[in-house]
């Protein structure tokens, strides 16, 4: 019997802002259940540290790099050049091939009609919203209202994290039991603008911008975390109810690291850094009929890696035309690199086994991260030929992928701190 998919991602989460992952606060009740039930991933990645190149990795299980929508970061205009291209296979086109039901619920941000959208990459219905970010109670993004059924825009009344929730809560009832399913749940919480169910009043003050520093808080972070929790717990319940829980596969991480109120001790670095904190992410995986609970998972995980795994447990192949990038992660280890590359601040960065190397406006370094996780001890004239080595395959790894296009943007604005910044 052919497993049911729910892929849950959160949206500029931060590696310790989830109690099971060290985080100070208890906000994640569910998610943190969750991990007993299932596994908690220790070297979970991003392949990006900005939203739509990590969202296209993890829609086509390849490097980002390969489409020119994945050299833009975020993609932040309208252009028939930067999308997910429909011709490209994707996780929920190949599922749907293989005979699944697939739903996007939630953030697409992965191009603008009419030339993209999740009707156009696999997805038999959707319902969110398809800009890099929306007001939680307008849906206003930076282009306008932006709430979606399938290809209209529509209106609805409510908290978006709710309404987000309730939709997929619904997808799942009118499941068969007779049919696998994908459900893509794509929350926008806990990015910006930061919006708990009590604020209303403050996301239509007169003047503000969506991206905004003259508000928020820990306090108030932490309340989208909780309120998303909340929504998963449900989800889960349903499951439970739908007698659907022992054989569906449950994935859990965030498309990045977090912002200005995220947490992600011991980690340094934020959203656009390559280092630890821009990148490293929680995973929470649960399939009770084939996974062990309760376990912490070492192997070394990135975004692009959901497409194999998902078709090596559903018995579907890739198409021959479009190799995969990712590996199937319940599949047998293979030793592998992990790259990163980005526009912003020329940065760059390899992955393999305890080492990483990292160049950021030409400063380079090697870490060992087994013994030094923050990236403080730079062994790169203590290890000089690990740092070749890492150096050598990064290169080489680079001259394999398309070149960065001239036109690619760093789209700073859409980063809170930047927008400060823009204000004087």
């Amino acid at each position: 019997m052919k497993p049911n998919f729910v892929f849950i991602l959160a949206d500029d989460l931060g590696y310790a802002d989830l109690h099971c992952y060290g985080g100070r606060a208890h906000c994640s009740p569910n998610l943190d259940k969750l991990a007993t039930e299932g596994l908690r991933f220790t070297n979970g990645y991003a392949n990006s540290s900005v939203c739509s190149p990590s969202r296209l990795a993890i829609a086509t299980g390849r490097y980002q790099h390969r489409l020119r929508g994945g050299f833009d970061e975020p993609i932040a205009s309208v252009s028939p050049e930067l999308g997910l291209p429909p011709d490209h296979p994707t996780m929920a086109s190949l599922l749907r091939d293989a005979g699944y039901a697939t739903a996007l619920v939630g953030k697409w941000h992965l191009g603008s009609l009419p030339w993209f959208g999740p009707l156009a990459s696999g997805y038999d219905e959707f319902f969110g919203h398809r800009t890099g970010a929306v007001d939680f109670f307008t849906h206003c993004g930076f282009g306008g209202h932006d709430l979606w059924e399938g290809d209209e825009e529509v209106s609805r009344d409510g908290y978006l994290t709710d309404l987000l929730t309730d939709r997929a809560i619904d997808f799942l009832r009118r499941q068969s039991k007779d049919r696998p399913f994908l459900l893509s749940l794509h929350y926008n919480a806990p990015h910006w603008p930061w919006e708990t169910r009590d604020d209303e009043r403050e996301s239509r003050r007169i003047g503000r911008k969506l991206a905004h520093l003259d508000g928020g808080s820990v306090k108030t972070y932490l309340e989208m975390i909780r309120i998303m929790d909340e929504g998963i717990g449900r989800v889960l319940a349903t499951l439970d109810e739908l007698g659907a829980t022992e054989n569906t596969l449950v994935v859990f991480l965030s498309d990045n690291g977090g912002e200005r109120f995220s947490d992600h001790y011991p980690l340094v670095g934020k959203k656009m850094d390559l280092l630890e904190g821009g990148i490293r992410v929680p995973y929470i995986v649960r399939w009770p009929a084939k996974l062990p609970a309760g376990k912490t998972y070492d192997r070394l995980a990135i975004g692009m890696d959901w497409t194999p795994t998902f078709l090596a447990a559903a018995g579907a192949s890739a198409h021959p035309a479009y190799p995969l990038d990712g590996v199937d992660l319940f599949g047998p280890e293979v030793e592998r690199n992990l790259y990163w590359r980005m526009v912003y601040r020329n940065q760059k960065a390899v992955r393999s086994g305890i080492w990483k190397y990292l160049s950021i406006d030409g400063a380079e370094f090697l870490f060992d991260l087994s013994r030094d996780v923050r990236e403080r001890a730079n062994m790169r004239y203590r290890e000089p030929a690990k740092f070749q080595e890492l150096r050598t395959a990064y290169f080489e790894w680079d001259a394999s992928m398309p070149p960065r296009p001239e036109g690619a943007a760093i789209a700073l604005e859409y980063t809170a701190e930047t927008m400060a910044k823009s204000d004087g």
